[in-house]
């Protein structure tokens, strides 16, 4: 085991993580607004939205987020009607592909999680904040709504360490992040073991701090619940 080499990589290999938190935290947020566009379709009781919404999730769910990515980068230039768009000067960046690819993939899984908080929501509590004179958006917003963050909350914390997890894929797409600086040094020196395990210790520690927000997010709502 090369230990120096090990040391000079780490210092080199976090260089990539301003992009990776960059990519995962833009994805996430652009991810959850579409999860609770999506998750609002499938519950919404109209075919004409919960259908496309269910086919939405169960073909991205279904696919591998690899292909995914070949199918963004690679694929969607093969259409003249998207080169010709105004998306092409966006489509045709490997960072906005990326971000893309990651979007549409934790919207997807996300949404499922959000549309199970929702559905947890017991129907005594609508029925009390009815009994109350509260309307079905006030309802939603002030009953549905805070019990599904807390329902939600620790799947969706799972669903933050698979996303930087699989930002490392948007390496075979030119991104310089963790995995694409670690493989441009596994081609220099031919040591992967080394410099995976440095890389792999750094997604430890990104994990690890996501895990700790959570758990303090879930103690935080649980204090609130109790008082």
């Amino acid at each position: 085991m090369r230990v120096e080499l090990m040391y000079e990589s780490f210092f080199k290999i976090i260089d990539g993580i301003p992009l990776t938190l960059q990519v995962v935290s833009i994805s996430t947020i652009l991810g959850l607004g579409l999860a609770i566009l999506v998750a609002l379709m499938r519950i919404s009781g109209k075919k004409s939205l919960s259908i496309p919404a269910y086919y939405f999730v169960y073909l991205i769910r279904g696919t591998p987020l690899l292909l995914q990515l070949y199918f963004v980068y690679y694929g969607l230039g093969q259409f003249s009607s998207v080169r010709e768009s105004i998306l092409w000067p966006i489509l045709k960046e490997p960072y906005w592909c990326g971000i893309l690819t990651l979007t549409i993939s934790t919207g997807a899984y996300s949404s499922e999680i959000i549309r199970g908080g929702i559905l947890s929501v017991s129907k005594n509590y609508v029925e009390a904040s009815s009994a109350l004179g509260l309307n079905k958006f006030k309802t939603f917003l002030l009953i549905t709504i805070p019990i599904t963050v807390r329902q939600a909350l620790p799947a969706y914390g799972n669903e933050l360490i698979l996303m930087v997890k699989a930002s490392s894929l948007i390496s075979i797409i030119t991104l310089m992040e963790i995995t694409g600086i670690a493989r441009t040094i596994i081609s220099k020196t031919y040591a992967p073991v080394e410099i995976f395990l440095v890389a792999g210790s750094i997604y430890l520690i990104i994990n690890f701090t996501i895990v700790l927000v959570v758990s303090l997010a879930e103690k935080k709502l649980g204090t609130i619940k109790a008082n």
